[in-house]
C-alpha cells in the first residue's frame, strides 16, 4: 500500500460524473454513461459564465455538442471526440455530451465550477431532434 501523502490513486467505475481529484483551483472527474445522456433524454445544453472546460476521451465513443448564441442556442454543431485528444470548451459555450455505455471522459475544471456559474437552457423539439440526427449520422453502423 502507497502512503497517500505521496500518491492518491482514484477511480469511477459507476455511472454519471464523480469528481476524483479537487486541488486548490481546478479538479479533475470522471464521467461514465448514464441513461440521461442518451441523445432522446438530452433536454438542456448548459455553459460556464466563469471557467473553461476540457473534456478527453479514455474510451468508448463521446459526441460533444455545441450550441451557438449568448441567451439562446441559435444552432447546434458537434464534435465525434477522438480518444486521448483534448477538448477545451471556452467560458460561455452551450454544450452537452452524449456518451456510448463503455465510455470514460475525463474533465478537468474549476473547482468552483458550480450551478450557481453553470446556467442550463431548454432545447426545443427541432434542437432535441438535431441532436439525435446528429448522434444517429455520426454513429450509424
Amino acid at each position: 500500500m502507497i502512503d497517500e501523502r505521496l500518491l492518491e490513486i482514484r477511480s469511477h467505475d459507476g455511472f454519471g460524473y464523480q469528481p476524483l481529484v479537487d486541488y486548490d483551483k481546478w479538479r479533475v472527474a470522471v464521467l461514465r454513461y448514464s441513461d440521461e445522456m442518451l441523445p432522446e433524454r438530452i433536454f438542456t445544453m448548459q455553459r460556464h459564465n466563469e471557467t473553461e472546460e476540457v473534456f478527453v476521451l479514455l474510451e468508448g465513443r463521446c459526441i460533444l455538442f455545441l450550441g451557438k448564441g449568448k441567451e439562446t442556442v441559435e444552432s447546434i454543431t458537434a464534435v465525434d471526440m477522438v480518444p486521448r485528444k483534448l477538448y477545451n470548451v471556452k467560458r460561455g459555450v452551450w454544450h452537452s455530451l452524449t456518451l456510448s455505455k463503455d465510455a470514460s471522459v475525463l474533465i478537468v475544471e474549476n473547482r468552483d465550477t458550480t450551478i450557481k456559474n453553470s446556467p442550463k437552457i431548454f432545447l426545443d423539439d427541432d434542437q432535441r431532434q438535431q441532436i439525435v440526427n446528429i448522434t444517429n449520422e455520426f454513429w450509424q453502423e
